[in-house]
């Protein structure tokens, strides 16, 4: 897993085998005079430097933190916005969890590891009576904390429910009531914000990519998207909501008073040993405000350019396209089909120190490292149009338009692209072809459309066939037709139907994979375009130079048996693949 390096510089420059002292002197964030006084101050009473220097009040914990964390060579935590995975909690008992003043983190049963938040990561003690206690077979991630941080959590987390089921029966029971602070601000340790923490962690563990809290006339029904498809998780009664949808509100900095008027806000937690954050969407209904939590994962949504599932050709089509210097690169397809991911991959592979590369986006979904991205919104009283007016005299190589919606957005970004700049974007189009007739009916001229639009690319998601419970069969005949396969052929190629197992929570699939299909544009598309021929010219055209339809791809991942008939009849018309 990749981890981004969170310290500051003045401590990253540092990073070696020097005492604690020493290294926060060099880093310039004490001075000789107060290490002098410290190291005195230590000698009287035997305590740890760095512990002596917070008490001092010459530095604060946080920069104790990020100092270990660098002559450590390891990953610091802020546990102030991190979730606690309870099964992790399960593995580590109260008193050793005390004694050795540690937080069990995350536990991967898959890759045998357990994550732990100290304050010291050489601690040998702890580290063997934790070894000792849960297994030598069992890896230990250490992630360096605070140490009133790690005090604090393991008050606030041991001794309570964390399961879902847990909570939900102490509530019920009424051992504890919601009582929130004199602030408004709810304690940690109270049913319903365990509850919060319970049901965000278990949605990513679970590979969701949104959160549904949907209120109804007599109970709350919770669902996870995952794969595509919405899951229903929990049916709480209603009583419950009021309470939980103030803890989501006051975590996302939304208005609680405000209940008539729809409202937007984010989320940002460690879960997992990783920064997740949501997007939260607050709407007024009939029941009450209906919640929806879009999940950015940032550890899954940057990925490499070769892992996006391209073939061999489509990647040498793609990279051809991004190694222009100037033009317009579009990727469409409906909501939810892995156009960001794209866009993000593209971007990744581009990115280096010769390039400024901008975004607009509405709203910024990954942070990524050297690239300039702003957040469309009315409170910033700027639109895509604007925003490209405004970043083309900020000296940029490469510029992403989160999306073309209008005349105007779709003017800026020709203009950008025809002024030497690389401009990407997205638009909602069915077909990759289907981008040219849309340019030209929001207003673009055929004229300069041609020779400014290098290329489109799009996709769809669909389900992954689960690879433990995979069933081999034979095709129906109505599937043969369905795939191309002609009747009269000798030998009929194997398919896979879902089955259900453990691994996959008995559904048949985990995960998804894209299909695409890629126009690169040429001379001879360039010259239709601007005589405005139709869709089947333009299809004869990219055909001749091997284009491969959404319909044409996804029946190469069936015969592969990445996923079912079934799936990919779901998300594209198969029909299509014959025209």
């Amino acid at each position: 897993m990749s981890i981004v390096d969170p310290l500051p510089p003045a401590i990253r420059e540092v990073r070696d085998r020097r005492p604690i002292g020493q290294t926060l002197l060099d880093a310039g964030l004490i001075s000789q005079d107060q290490l002098r006084i410290a190291l005195l101050e230590q000698s009287r009473s035997t305590g740890q430097l760095g512990r002596v220097l917070v008490q001092l009040g010459f530095i604060t914990e946080t920069t104790l933190r990020d100092a270990l964390s660098a002559r450590l060579g390891q990953q610091c935590i802020d546990l102030t916005i991190a979730a606690v995975d309870p099964a992790a909690l399960a593995l580590v008992p109260e008193c050793l969890a005390r004694t050795h003043q540690l937080l069990p983190l995350h536990h991967d049963s898959e890759r045998r590891t357990l994550t732990i938040a100290c304050t010291d990561a050489h601690d040998i003690v702890a580290l063997d009576a934790l070894r000792s206690h849960c297994g030598h077979t069992l890896d230990i991630v250490i992630r360096v904390a605070a140490d009133s941080q790690v005090r604090h959590a393991i008050d606030q987390h041991y001794g309570h429910q964390l399961s879902i089921d847990g909570i939900l029966h102490e509530i019920e029971s009424g051992v504890s009531e919601y009582k929130p602070s004199a602030s408004g601000q709810p304690h940690r340790s109270q049913p319903v914000v365990r509850l919060i923490d319970a049901l965000l962690v278990d949605a990513v563990k679970q590979g969701a990519s949104d959160i549904h809290f949907e209120p109804e006339a007599g109970f709350l029904r919770i669902r996870y998207r995952v794969d595509g498809l919405l899951r229903q998780i929990r049916v709480l009664h209603h009583s419950y909501w009021p309470a939980m949808v103030v803890r989501i509100k006051v975590m996302a900095g939304l208005n609680i008073a405000e209940t008539r008027s729809p409202q937007d806000g984010r989320i940002s937690l460690t879960i997992s040993g990783r920064p997740v954050d949501f997007r939260v969407s607050a709407q007024p209904t009939l029941h009450g405000e209906n919640l929806v939590l879009r999940i950015l994962d940032r550890h899954k949504g940057i990925v490499a350019l070769d892992g996006l599932g391209f073939t061999a050709s489509q990647l040498v089509r793609v990279k051809g396209m991004i190694a222009r210097p100037e033009g317009l690169i579009l990727v469409t397809g409906p909501t939810g089909s892995g156009k960001t991911t794209t866009l993000y991959s593209i971007l990744n592979q581009l990115n280096d120190e010769t390039k400024n590369i901008m975004t607009l986006e509405d709203p910024v979904e990954y942070p990524m490292a050297m690239i300039r991205q702003t957040t469309i919104s009315e409170a910033n009283r700027i639109d895509f149009a604007d925003g490209v007016r405004a970043m083309l005299r900020q000296d940029p190589d490469v510029i992403l338009v989160g999306e073309i919606r209008d005349a105007d957005t779709a003017g800026m970004a020709l203009r950008a692209a025809m002024t030497g700049h690389q401009v990407y974007s997205t638009l909602h189009t069915n077909s990759a072809l289907g981008a040219i007739p849309r340019l030209l009916d929001i207003g673009i001229s055929p004229d300069i459309l041609a020779g400014n639009l290098v290329g489109v690319i799009a996709q769809r998601l669909v389900r992954r066939l689960c690879p433990d419970c995979r069933q081999a069969d034979q095709p129906t005949a109505t599937e043969c037709q369905l795939l191309g396969i002609p009747a009269s052929q000798g030998t009929i190629p194997t398919i896979y139907r879902p089955r259900g197992c453990a691994s996959c929570g008995h559904h048949g699939y985990r995960g998804r994979l894209a299909i695409s299909e890629i126009l690169h544009m040429n001379d001879e598309l360039d010259e239709l375009v601007t005589h405005r021929a139709g869709q089947r010219a333009l299809l004869q055209a990219a055909r001749a130079q091997g284009f491969v339809s959404l319909a044409q791809d996804g029946i190469r991942r069936v015969l592969d048996g990445s996923t079912s008939v079934a799936e990919l009849a779901r998300v594209v018309d198969l029909g299509r693949a014959r025209d």
